[in-house]
């Protein structure tokens, strides 16, 4: 029988055909003359069946010496399985051993601790939990970018080495630059406002940079964030498109990976219940309901993780938290007309996670983003070109940004981001 070369998650297509999978032996069980094969090739998984009678005692013996992890091109026919829908297996007729793994494979199936595991990211990666989160993230991707052409939006690369910070921060990774400082970016915010100018609706997607001490669970120091810039639109339209793309996100996972979400074991109700309007509150009205909450929250500051996090599960769907106060804000930050001491501003909050999307309206008067940046204490030689956005042609903009694993982080249900990206970069970690 002719035997063609396939992904497993295609076997469906080809029952009571002769077909061959390349892949690693993820798993192996034995009953009596009967030997189970899981075997995974990065499209999905399979169960061989090596049955002796079948196919006699040689290959019964290769199966019998396969060890976890080692890498086999395996031949048979598709059938489908008798009891369970959509599900498929596959009788071994050969085994084509390209690599015996002797060693004992570090990721068994027992408990390990998350050093362990980091330690061992590129063999974690394997897992098929591990594998289920990286495939979301693919599809979350797609569905940004998806979302972004329909809508008309032109994506911009914005550049990774960077004059100066975007926000003013301290929290900035310094190289030398040809003898001159040069920082890491810490977003790409910027030079989208200056790219609308030329091409009208645009956003960049890439990695980003924060020099941050943290070592809560929603904070990486190397992740990728996906900001969006748009002309003539005011901050309410602003958080009408946030709130379009989080639920074309969600429809596009939930409709290409409940196999996945199944493997995270995500209860997903929260997800299919996703409905527009999101709420919306004024940072005022927040803290005075955390308060009622019994959280800690103050009239004139941002808010912590956790009063975050409590704050969002109290709701049945994302709340914008808008207007905060302006001091705890970015300099460019527009400030709410009846209000000096408000930035026109607003973080989207979801249960179990808090803030995934911030944004805000842009000051677009030349005169009073100087003032902001002296306010700020800035040096306004390496903002000179962005202050000339706003002498040549300024009008009213908005924007926001998202991280990527925040995003991944809650719609798969995950405890830290760190899970959410191949190989996380925290406070203590550079490695593998």
């Amino acid at each position: 029988m002719k035997h063609q070369v396939i992904d497993i998650k295609n076997a469906k297509n080809f029952v009571g055909e002769g077909v061959t999978v390349r892949g690693w032996l993820y798993n192996k069980r034995e009953s009596g003359k009967i030997i189970f094969l899981e075997i995974r090739d990065g499209s999905g998984t399979i169960q061989g069946i090596v049955h002796q009678p079948s196919v006699g005692d040689e290959l019964f013996e290769k199966a019998k010496i396969l060890t976890m992890e080692s890498s086999v091109i395996v031949s048979g026919t598709i059938n489908k399985h008798p009891k369970l829908d959509d599900v498929y297996e596959l009788a071994v007729s050969d085994i084509e051993i390209i690599q015996l793994v002797t060693d004992e494979y570090p990721i068994s199936k027992k408990e390990h601790g998350p050093e362990f595991l980091l330690d061992n990211r590129h063999l974690w990666l394997r897992s098929s939990k591990q594998r289920a989160i990286q495939v979301v993230r693919d599809s979350i991707i797609h569905a940004i970018y998806d979302f972004f052409r329909a809508e008309g939006f032109t994506k911009i690369d914005a550049p990774i080495l960077t004059p100066n910070a975007c926000e003013g921060t301290t929290d900035l990774f310094e190289i030398d630059y040809f003898g001159k400082p040069a920082y890491l970016t810490q977003s790409g915010q910027l030079y989208l406002e200056a790219a609308i100018f030329s091409v009208g609706k645009c956003y960049d997607f890439g990695p980003v940079f924060r020099a941050e001490k943290s070592k809560t669970r929603r904070h990486l120091n190397e992740f990728w964030m996906m900001d969006a810039e748009m002309p003539f639109c005011d901050q309410k339209m602003n958080e009408n498109i946030q709130e379009d793309l989080l639920c074309s996100i969600v429809e596009y996972v939930l409709k290409n990976n409940k196999k996945e979400l199944e493997i995270l074991e995500r209860d997903t109700a929260e997800l299919y219940n996703l409905k527009r309007p999101f709420h919306r509150m004024k940072h005022k009205d927040a803290v005075k309901k955390m308060k009622e909450l019994g959280l800690s929250a103050e009239y004139d500051d941002d808010f912590g993780a956790e009063a975050e996090i409590e704050f969002a599960n109290s709701f049945d769907r994302p709340v914008f938290i808008e207007d905060y106060p302006a001091k705890v804000k970015a300099f460019y930050m527009k400030r709410a007309e009846d209000d000096a001491d408000k930035a026109r501003c607003a973080d989207l909050l979801v249960p179990g996670l808090g803030e995934i999307f911030g944004g805000s309206q842009r000051e677009d008067d030349y005169e009073i983003l100087l003032g902001r940046i002296k306010e700020h204490n800035l040096p306004v030689e390496p903002f000179n070109w962005y202050l000339d956005l706003r002498k040549f042609g300024s009008v009213p903009h908005s924007g926001f940004g998202l991280g990527l694993e925040r995003v991944v982080s809650w719609i798969c249900g995950t405890s830290h981001v760190r899970e959410t990206i191949p190989f996380p970069r925290v406070l203590n970690r550079v490695s593998p």
